[in-house]
């Protein structure tokens, strides 16, 4: 199993926003995990990339290894594990070649940097056309792609992904996620978080439903897509 988590339990104050959730991602999976508006998706992606405490008691293991034990950029750097924020988070006053540079800074392969610079530009042809563009005056759309193409530079093994497909139009979510089936084919995990259940569902092999920061189903995403209580809460019936 590459990544186990067990009894993750996160809390804001009083609140608290994951109550001992449980799941594990193997090698080569695509999995993701759908729920409401604060469900506790974004948080249980920010656990894993030590972005804010856990309780004691969490359990986070990766390829074996203790994630507790890690700061965030080691998380990356070493672990290989990138994180694509819900709002992308882009340097908006450096080019889309400067965001794209600047998330090798912990690499030394220069010949793996190249060759997954040439991905990028093949899996998002607007960014090669764009490259020397201002990220902040790019569409939407155009700077998903950015923030995905940011993450493939970082030299990752997984990817996770928050809510990639907010704000998108059906043509370019359809696009995108054609590129992110495209990383996964090429060796990459991907853990994604969505409200887009339907959208979600079709793209990953298993998937986790989170209420109020408990998970209460799991499974093939085939079979929660037949799931009474799936479609009529997530599917529209």
């Amino acid at each position: 199993m590459l990544l186990t988590v067990e009894n993750l339990r996160v809390s804001y104050g009083a609140i608290r926003a994951l109550q001992g959730i449980s799941f594990q991602v193997d090698e080569g999976e695509i999995v993701c995990i759908i729920g409401a508006n604060g469900a506790g998706k974004t948080t249980t992606l920010q656990a894993i990339s030590r972005l804010i405490p856990v309780e004691p008691g969490s359990k986070l293991i990766y390829e074996g290894k203790n994630l507790l034990d890690y700061p965030p950029h080691k998380v990356v750097t070493e672990l290989g594990i990138v994180h694509v924020p819900e709002g992308r988070r882009l340097f908006g006053n450096l080019t889309v070649m400067e965001n794209l540079i600047l998330a090798t800074y912990g690499r030394k392969d220069k010949e793996g940097i190249k060759r997954d610079l040439e991905m990028v530009f093949d899996l998002f042809p607007r960014l090669a056309e764009r490259k020397n563009q201002k990220a902040g005056t790019l569409s939407g759309g155009e700077q998903q792609m950015l923030a995905v193409g940011r993450a493939l530079m970082s030299g990752r093994k997984m990817m996770l992904l928050d809510e990639p497909s907010m704000g998108l139009a059906p043509l370019l979510m359809q696009e995108l996620f054609k590129a992110l089936r495209e990383i996964n084919r090429e060796g990459t995990t991907i853990l994604l978080v969505e409200q887009n259940a339907h959208m979600a569902l079709q793209f990953a092999q298993r998937g986790y439903v989170l209420e109020t920061g408990r998970i209460v189903l799991e499974g093939p995403t085939k079979d929660l897509m037949e799931n009474p209580k799936v479609k009529e809460a997530y599917l529209g019936g």
